[in-house]
Formats: C-alpha cells, sequence, structure tokens
C-alpha cells in the first residue's frame, strides 16, 4: 500500500541556505489495512512524512509510492484524483466555520462531481458513522465534535487511506478516546489508518504498530505498543 524507498527530505535554513534533514533515507513499507503510528517528539519529522505521502511535499531524494503509484510519476493534472483516494485529518479541524455540518461535508462531495442522490446518502451514513447531526453549525461544536466532523469529510469520499496528523492533540483525554474508537472502526472497514501522535497513554489504550521517528530516522517500528 505505502512504500517509502531511501526517502530523505531536506529544509533550507539560514542566509548561506544550508540544507538541514528533515527525514533522513527512510526506508518503509505499510501494507494495506494497516493501523500504523508514527509517533516520536516534535520536529521529529512526522508531519513531514504525512505530507510526502499525499504530495503536499515532494522528497529530495528517494521514491514513494503510494497504492500502485509512484509519486515522482505522478503529472500535476492527475492530482486530484490521486487525493480522492486520500482521507486527511487534521489537529486544528480545518472546518468551513460558517457552514452546517452537512454543508461542510456537501463542499467536499460536490468538489468531486458528486450526484445529488449519492451526496445524501453518503451524508447520511458518514454521519452515522461520527454520531452527529447535520444541522449544527461548525461554530456550535465542541473539540470532539469539531474532530468527528473533520473524520467524517476525511472519509466520505471513501477512501483507501487516511492520515490523520495529531487527530487529538486539541482534545481531553474522553474525546482523545472517542477519535481513537473511531478511527479503529474505519480501519475495520479495510481503510488503511495512519496516525501521527506523541500520546503513549493512548498507543497503551489502543495497541496498533507504532513507528518511531528521531531526527529524521527510524528508530523503533514495532507491531504494537510494549513498555520495555
Amino acid at each position: 500500500m505505502i512504500v517509502l524507498n531511501n526517502v530523505s527530505k531536506y529544509m533550507v535554513v539560514s542566509k548561506q541556505k544550508k540544507r538541514m534533514p528533515i527525514l533522513r533515507q527512510l526506508r518503509l513499507r505499510i501494507e494495506k489495512g494497516e493501523f500504523v503510528y508514527i509517533t516520536g517528539s516534535s520536529g521529529a519529522g512526522k508531519s513531514t512524512l504525512l505530507k510526502l505521502l499525499y504530495k503536499e511535499l515532494s522528497p529530495d531524494q528517494g521514491e514513494v509510492i503510494v497504492g500502485r503509484t509512484p509519486l515522482s510519476h505522478l503529472r500535476r493534472k492527475d492530482l486530484p484524483y490521486f487525493r480522492r483516494q486520500i482521507g486527511v485529518v487534521f489537529q486544528d479541524f480545518r472546518l468551513l466555520p460558517t457552514m452546517t455540518v452537512a454543508e461542510n461535508l456537501e463542499y467536499v462531495l460536490d468538489a468531486t462531481g458528486t450526484p445529488q442522490e449519492v451526496m445524501e446518502r453518503r451524508i447520511t451514513q458518514v454521519l452515522k458513522l461520527v454520531g452527529l447531526s447535520h444541522r449544527r453549525y461548525a461554530t456550535n461544536l465542541s473539540g470532539g465534535e469539531a474532530q468527528r466532523v473533520a473524520i467524517a469529510r476525511a472519509v466520505i469520499n471513501q477512501p483507501k487511506l487516511v492520515l490523520a496528523d495529531e487527530p487529538t492533540g486539541n482534545l481531553d483525554a474522553k474525546n482523545a478516546m472517542q477519535v481513537l474508537r473511531l478511527l479503529e472502526r474505519i480501519n475495520r472497514r479495510g481503510v488503511t489508518v495512519l496516525v501521527t501522535t506523541h500520546n503513549q497513554a493512548l498507543i497503551r489504550r489502543f495497541p496498533h504498530r507504532v513507528i518511531t521517528l528521531e531526527n529524521g530516522e527510524i528508530i523503533t517500528d514495532k507491531d504494537s505498543y510494549t513498555t520495555q
């Protein structure tokens, strides 16, 4: 499903244009249907890795393959179609505040040309999945509710891959657990799920494969969380 072959990414710092590595020669394989945590301290490269997977960024070295697509071969005109296969969940929700929950979802479906009758059915299904009413405005939602709408938006086009970048970072413990349970339900439907997090308590509570980054390198890759 996902393959990284010797992937490196740099950022330019200082007036001398010195390049500093964010990711260093990553070699990684994630199979279809896996649930994987990407963890590590701030600045370890977690968010950069996700951005490479949905091609907001491109590697400076190596190849990223998502599905059967080497992303270096992806043409600009094909990028919107590629991204329809991926749902992205952000820590800051990124909902349109003047719209209702349903209108936020309609906006996504309309952008992909979804017929009206299909649109209504999908909105009903996905709101049932996340346990929310479609009539409320985004500004009237709690943090946990807003993140569940963000997840609904990420999965409404039935993606094969969901990338969640610190999805519980702004939530209390109770809402964080609800979000993880929801991501597990989505994963049980056959969707590959990658979650960046530094929350070790959640990883212990919901154990899955854990990949730990440090200074842009993979230092551990474990099938499930251990305390060792």
